[in-house]
């Protein structure tokens, strides 16, 4: 399969093989898309099937020769598969094809350098990118693979291969210096907003999905949003008050794809944290993609890896101007609870949708109001202090403490049994909590 050729970007020849593995099988459309986001223009689609891939260049003969004549026909300048290939395969298929190769994560690393815009964003590609080359000087460098020698040099020396290793080591050194820092600064902040009892709530989903669209129309925020993948690196955070509610925090994140690269996963920590730690999570679903039940389970594989399966989450379906019979709406479970909310963020349809789901299932995990603690209550008023739950105290003319208080109901419900106190005293039912509602 040919593409015209483009104007501009580097000419390149996309590789996908279908092996024999299921739901875990690779996209080529999405593929074409990675290529495009990372500037590059494709000229060729070279697609097979194997079994298994081959051990010295992943594709047999018949398609390495098929890749080169693609290569001769069209002058690509690069060639890109959509897998992961070994150091030892793509140093081969380099030499067999005369042209650089470049595997899936070597693309996803290639966008996300280039869409980094912040100091943290930039530092966190960069640590990504050592730990891939690391893997790769044996193969690039083998024919510097020499010992320094010379007057006044004790022993036989480091080969070349080994100084350069030790360069990238000191540098991802320094790297994770510098970004624990920022996540020391991250830290601060989530303590200061949770002394403040002021909720996080963070965007997740798939990349493309609209996240930063909807951040945007629902902050008034200018964070950069375009159709392409990995539009958005760094994390942005804004004040969002909900009606009834209160003022909440809202984070807008990276997006995840199906096999992200482990190596961008922990080189984004600090980042991902603010999902780890969020009180609730805003699975952003493009509702009109036909495989947006693939890509819902992509989104729990990776929060499941960063420990954030278990955070509560409200689906939200965005993109239902793309679907026609579809409007906004809130959808509900037996008891009530909203768990998906359809919506348009392009079109602004369903954002005040957005924010009564939001104010209702953060009202469901959290506990605000007074509580009239007696004589004996001291021990529970000091733990309530110690959490930075009191937001006011008084004492009424019976003589008992009156405190305002604001925490998540699973952190009272620790207190009250630490204390032996019974939760029916100042936490309702589910049942009783939705009848007053």
């Amino acid at each position: 399969m040919f593409f015209d050729r483009p104007d501009t970007g580097e000419g390149t020849i996309l590789v996908h093989i279908d092996f024999p593995e299921g739901a875990d099988k690779e996209d080529p459309r999405e593929f074409e898309e990675l290529v495009r986001s990372a500037g590059c223009a494709p000229l060729a689609l070279i697609t097979g099937s194997r079994s298994a891939p081959q051990a010295r260049t992943f594709i047999g003969k018949g398609k390495l020769e098929e890749v080169r004549e693609a290569i001769e026909f069209t002058e690509a300048e690069l060639v890109i598969f959509n897998h992961s290939l070994s150091p030892s395969q793509e140093r081969n298929l380099e030499v067999e094809l005369d042209c650089r190769v470049l595997d899936r994560t070597g693309l996803i690393l290639d966008i996300f350098a280039q869409r980094a815009r912040t100091h943290e964003g930039k530092l966190q590609v960069e640590l990504a990118q050592l730990q891939y080359q690391a893997t790769r000087l044996v193969h690039g460098w083998s024919h510097l693979d020499r010992q320094k020698g010379g007057y006044g040099m004790r022993g036989t020396g480091e080969t070349q291969s080994e100084a350069d290793r030790r360069i990238l080591r000191d540098r991802e050194n320094q790297i994770r210096k510098r970004l624990a820092k920022v996540q020391s600064s991250r830290e601060q902040g989530r303590r200061a907003r949770k002394r403040s009892a002021i909720p996080t709530v963070s965007l997740v989903g798939y990349t493309n999905a609209g996240k930063s669209t909807l951040f945007n129309a629902m902050t008034s925020a200018e964070v950069y949003a375009a159709d392409q993948l990995f539009a958005t690196l760094d994390p942005t955070l804004r004040k969002l008050s909900l009606q009834g509610f209160g003022d909440v925090v809202l984070v807008d994140t990276v997006g995840f794809i199906r096999h992200l690269p482990h190596k961008l996963v922990e080189a984004f920590k600090a980042t991902l944290q603010e999902t780890q730690e969020a009180d609730l999570l805003l699975h952003v679903v493009d509702c009109a993609d036909d495989d947006r039940q693939l890509n819902m389970e992509q989104v729990e594989i990776v929060l499941d890896e960063i420990e954030s399966l278990d955070r509560p989450t409200l689906q939200i379906f965005n993109k239902i101007d793309l679907l026609p019979e579809h409007g906004p709406r809130i959808d509900r479970d037996d008891s009530g609870k909203p768990w998906r909310v359809w919506v348009s963020a392009k079109q602004n349809l369903g954002l005040e949708l957005i924010e009564q789901a939001v104010a209702e299932s953060l009202s469901t995990t959290k506990f605000e109001g007074m509580m009239e603690l007696q004589p004996q209550d001291g021990q529970l008023r000091a733990l309530l202090y110690q959490q930075n739950a009191v937001l006011s105290e008084q004492i009424n003319e019976q003589g008992h403490i009156l405190l305002n208080v604001r925490i998540e109901k699973d952190d009272l419900k620790k207190i009250l049994s630490r204390t032996g106190i019974p939760e029916e005293r100042y936490l309702p039912s589910e049942k009783e909590f939705w009848e007053a509602e």
